[in-house]
């Protein structure tokens, strides 16, 4: 659909962004019960979807993955609150908050021990 007001997003995005993990089929139903939707699940590599079509690309390690290894991204909620309680009610045992100067953030840890910080958009109401 034509608009007569310009496109104020960024001129780039994010396309991808790789992690590997020890046990695929759990790291992609872990992430895709965090919000992201499955493109391609293969013996050796997942696609998920991310909001602003970004993917996260899951690739089978070849060895065990170290518990307590940060994931090298954080992912962005609308609602921090909100999604904390949602996951402490799955059990997903999510951190306290920290608030620093731009984001309050939790983290949870993923299938590998991996920890995933979840953190508060500063979007204000923008179309990312």
């Amino acid at each position: 659909m034509a608009s007569d007001s310009p496109d104020s997003r960024p001129a780039v995005a994010l396309g991808h962004v790789s992690l590997e993990v020890s046990d695929l089929p759990a790291s992609a139903e872990f992430f895709t019960g965090l919000g992201m939707r499955e493109i391609v699940l293969r013996d050796s590599f997942a696609v998920l979807e991310l909001r602003g079509g970004s993917h996260l690309i899951l690739n089978q390690a070849e060895g065990p993955v170290s518990p307590g290894t940060k994931v090298p991204f954080d992912l962005m909620v609308d609602d921090i609150e909100a999604t904390r309680d949602a996951f402490e009610e799955r059990g997903l045992s999510p951190s306290g908050f920290e608030k620093g100067q731009v984001h309050t953030e939790f983290t949870i840890s993923g299938p590998d021990g991996c920890n995933v910080t979840m953190t508060s958009s500063h979007t204000s109401g923008r179309v990312v």
